[in-house]
């Protein structure tokens, strides 16, 4: 099965931008015209995140989705500040493929994706899952890295299939925009762990780094920001490099 080679674009509305750490954003584009030229280089599929919508408690800013959906003609994923399956609705309608929900789930009423995966089907639903390492464990963070659960991640994964996701989306608070490698025992552990395709974020700085996660965590798609943004590296670039080293790629 061809590994997954998808972009992840971190939204302040109504700008791209990089944090590191989850924190101190830099503004790198805008968003309709980097996933149109990471879709022409051959990404799989575009993760459009809202980061800051439920941390500053704030509707979904919806003008710039549908515009950077009219650019792709891949699966396009749109999360950030989902709260019922109405926001759902309103998602699909602007061009979304998938849903990524993450603060509401974890913090409030977790039976939403149970609601949603009824409604819309379990792959069109997506978790966001943001662990941070304490201590000899893991804790599901929220809010863009920022607030706690007292929800240990692998626990939580597991909670998550059950109730319908059809995806999860893994990003590590402590190695996001570090460009210094991926926390391959993380990744590892949750693939391992659920029968759902597993997405592993957080950390990619080489060619290299994608090509160990790959052959060690086997997840079904790795998401790229860093180096595509800062101009390292091209989609085609790491496809090329992967098929090299023997791992199927598409196109």
């Amino acid at each position: 099965m061809n590994t997954r080679i998808i972009v992840k674009l971190d939204i302040k509305p109504p700008h791209v931008v990089k944090p590191l750490f989850f924190e101190g954003l830099k503004v790198v584009g805008d968003p309709a015209e980097l996933a149109k030229n990471y879709y022409l280089q051959g990404a799989d599929e575009v993760f459009y995140i809202d980061i800051i919508s439920s941390l500053y408690q704030r509707e979904i800013m919806y003008e710039h989705i549908q515009d950077t959906a009219n650019e792709l003609f891949v699966p396009f994923a749109v999360g950030g500040g989902v709260k019922n399956t109405n926001d759902f609705s309103k998602l699909f309608h602007l061009g979304a493929d998938k849903v990524v929900i993450n603060t509401h789930a974890l913090q409030k009423d977790p039976e939403i994706i149970n609601k949603a995966a009824e409604i819309f089907g379990k792959q069109a639903v997506v978790v966001n899952i943001e662990a941070k390492k304490i201590y000899n464990s893991y804790e599901c963070y929220s809010d863009c890295g920022r607030i706690e659960s007292g929800y240990d991640v692998f626990d939580w994964c597991k909670e998550v299939e059950r109730r319908g996701a059809g995806e999860i989306l893994l990003q590590s608070v402590d190695n996001d925009g570090s460009q210094k490698g991926f926390d391959i025992d993380l990744a590892k552990k949750i693939v391992s762990l659920v029968n759902i395709p597993v997405v592993i974020a957080s950390g990619a700085g080489s060619l290299e780094d994608i090509k160990e996660v790959i052959n060690k965590a086997e997840p079904s798609g790795v998401a790229i920001s860093s180096i595509l943004h800062y101009d390292k590296f091209t989609v085609s670039d790491i496809k090329n490099y992967l098929k090299k080293n023997n791992i199927a790629v598409s196109r």
